[in-house]
């Protein structure tokens, strides 16, 4: 992979490590150490990509782990905070972003990885080592825990 194609790749996934990183730290200048971390992190470590395909995900699991590491050394807690959710109104979107919020920490990463940044029960189960019967029974909870939430 060039160098060109690394930068391209990095900037399309811009807005993708912003948000996954903001869901897990809150903290806006962690998260932007965070993401340049997982970014130098990701370049140092290029060799390792077998595939180019998976470049993204690949990224998101460097992020996740460089966020899960920077959580342990300030023992954080994890929050998600301003996303880019689309409602029909402002208050819908500050319902749900709360509701998101009240989410046990390991099922919001994975709403937050499948309804926010659109990945894949696959993508989602390669980024957290975790089986895919976890993430789609993660879904499942944390589906039911925003409806009781919402109609509260």
């Amino acid at each position: 992979m060039t160098r060109e194609t690394f930068s391209n790749l990095i900037l399309d996934s811009e807005s993708t490590l912003y948000r996954v990183a903001m869901s897990m730290l809150r903290n806006e200048k962690d998260c932007e150490d965070a993401v340049q971390t997982a970014v130098l992190t990701a370049f140092e470590k290029l060799g390792t990509l077998k595939h180019e395909e998976y470049f993204k995900t690949w990224l998101v699991r460097i992020l996740i782990n460089v966020c899960n590491k920077q959580l342990k050394s300030a023992a954080k807690t994890i929050e998600l905070h301003d996303t880019d959710i689309t409602a029909d109104s402002a208050e819908t979107a500050t319902e749900i972003r709360m509701a998101i919020e009240s989410l046990p920490v390991k099922i919001r990463q994975v709403v937050v990885l499948y309804y926010i940044e659109q990945f894949t029960v696959k993508e989602i189960k390669q980024i957290l080592k975790i089986p895919e019967g976890t993430v789609k029974s993660r879904l499942s909870k944390g589906r039911d825990l925003m409806k009781n939430y919402l109609t509260e």
